[in-house]
């Protein structure tokens, strides 16, 4: 790989750690078109795999006793469900729309929450009916267009948990659906020895950016935990939004 490919692999590599640190509101959104850059999409897409297969497992551990329970196995079978859909239709969906649709409802769920937030609104209690309709959503989204953040934190956020519990949750879960989205995605033919070449030289940078959020979730307080969450929730879906429609008009 050039000098050229590591100046868009390190600090999308970095951004994706930070995410799978559980800070950030799922900004790691960007590391694939940021890798884009360098490198066709595809492979972009084929490179990240197995780099976040490994931040997945850090940050596992480092949040396994800080994870809602409940909240996962109340989304996890919708989300398997969406995986399944996902790769069934793959080839029929319109992946431009359904940005455009992604991005809305991250733009929509973080201003609520925030002027949730500002009216000291109480938590809302977990529902096993909108967590399975959150948990198949974003296993859909994950698998067609990497984009299964923001149906998460549709669900996750009015639970008002912890900033520690909350980030947590969302690691495991996201986790898990990776973990699943595997077996398609080799199917795929998304492997090959150039493309897990390259992933394995950034593992060391993958590492640094997994633990820096994780650091980064600690040091910071609440409040300011979920105002960095809805910011950059509006900054992906506004992302995903723009790229929408300027693909469709």
């Amino acid at each position: 790989m050039s000098p050229e490919f590591y100046l868009a692999a390190i600090p999308a590599v970095l951004i994706a750690g930070l995410s799978k640190g559980g800070f950030g509101g799922g900004i790691g959104m960007v590391a694939t078109p940021l890798l884009a850059l360098a490198v066709p999409p595809v492979t972009a897409a084929a490179i990240l795999l197995p780099v976040l297969v490994a931040m997945d497992a850090i940050g596992v551990w480092s949040y396994r006793r800080h994870v809602k329970w409940s909240v996962i196995a109340q989304m996890m079978p919708g989300a398997l469900i969406g995986i399944a859909l996902g790769w069934a239709t793959a080839a029929h969906v319109n992946d431009d729309f359904l940005r455009v649709v992604v991005g809305a409802i991250a733009i929509g769920f973080a201003i609520q929450q925030f002027a949730a937030d500002c009216r000291q609104r109480q938590a809302a209690a977990e529902n096993l009916t909108r967590a399975s309709f959150w948990g198949t959503f974003a296993g859909y989204t994950s698998f067609v267009s990497h984009a299964g953040g923001p149906p998460f934190q549709a669900y996750a956020l009015p639970l008002r948990l912890d900033k520690l519990m909350f980030a947590g949750t969302g690691v495991v879960f996201f986790a898990a659906v990776n973990a699943a989205k595997l077996v398609p995605y080799f199917a795929l033919g998304q492997f090959d020895r150039a493309t897990l070449s390259a992933a394995a030289t950034l593992l060391p940078v993958a590492v640094i950016g997994v633990l820096l959020g994780v650091w980064a979730v600690r040091k910071v307080s609440q409040a300011a935990f979920y105002n960095i969450t809805y910011a950059a929730m509006i900054l992906v879906g506004s992302k995903l939004v723009h790229d929408g429609l300027a693909a469709l008009l």
